[in-house]
C-alpha cells in the first residue's frame, strides 16, 4: 500500500478529556496501521464534542504517546460526523497527493466509510481491527450497526445527489 496515508475517524472525548473506550480502540488500530506504513502521514479527524479538546488532539496525543512523529500528522478538527470527515479524507487524499487511503475506525463503521469515499472516487482499504466485537458490550455492538444500517443509505444518498459539488469542493480546498 505504498503511496497511501492512514485516516482516523473519531469517536467521544470524556469530560477528563482521556479517549472514551471507542476513541482508544481507534488510536490503537491507527497505531498499528501507522507502524506498518511506516512513513504514511496520518489525518486525525473528529471536532471538539460536548467535552475537552477536539477528537483530533485526541488521537495525535495518543499516537506520539505511541512514538508516531508529529510531522506525520495533520489534524481535522471541524468534522462533527463521519460524512464531514470523509469529505476530510478525500481533501487529505488530494493535497498530499496519494494513492488511498487506509481507514482506521470500529469494524462495524469502515463499510461506510469505504462506500462514502468508493462514490467520492477514493480508493481505502480497511485498517487493522481486532476480531468479533473488541470487547464492546452486546447491546452496544448491536445499537452501532443498527445505527450503520440507517446512516448507509441516509449519507450514500446525500453524497450522490450532491456528488458533483461534492467534489468540486474537494478539488478547490486542496
Amino acid at each position: 500500500m505504498q503511496d497511501f496515508g492512514i485516516v482516523v475517524f473519531g469517536a467521544a472525548v470524556r469530560p477528563d478529556g482521556r479517549p472514551s473506550p471507542t476513541l482508544a480502540r481507534r488510536i490503537a488500530y491507527a497505531a498499528r496501521a501507522a507502524q506498518a506504513l511506516s512513513e504514511a502521514p496520518i489525518l486525525c479527524s473528529g471536532a471538539a464534542g460536548r467535552f475537552g479538546p477536539s477528537e483530533a488532539s485526541v488521537i495525535a496525543a495518543g499516537l506520539a504517546e505511541g512514538g508516531v512523529a508529529a510531522r506525520r500528522l495533520a489534524l481535522d478538527e471541524d468534522s462533527r460526523d463521519t460524512l464531514q470527515s470523509v469529505l476530510a479524507a478525500a481533501r487529505f487524499l488530494r493535497r498530499e497527493a496519494l494513492a488511498g487511503i487506509v481507514v482506521c475506525s470500529d469494524r462495524y463503521h469502515i463499510p461506510r466509510i469505504r462506500l462514502l469515499l468508493g462514490a467520492l472516487g477514493v480508493a481505502a482499504e480497511p485498517g487493522p481491527t481486532h476480531p468479533g466485537r473488541a470487547g464492546t458490550a452486546l447491546a452496544h455492538w448491536t445499537r452501532m450497526r443498527l445505527r450503520e444500517g440507517l446512516a448507509i443509505p441516509y449519507d450514500l444518498s446525500i453524497v450522490l445527489a450532491r456528488r458533483r459539488s461534492l467534489l468540486q469542493a474537494i478539488e478547490v480546498d486542496s
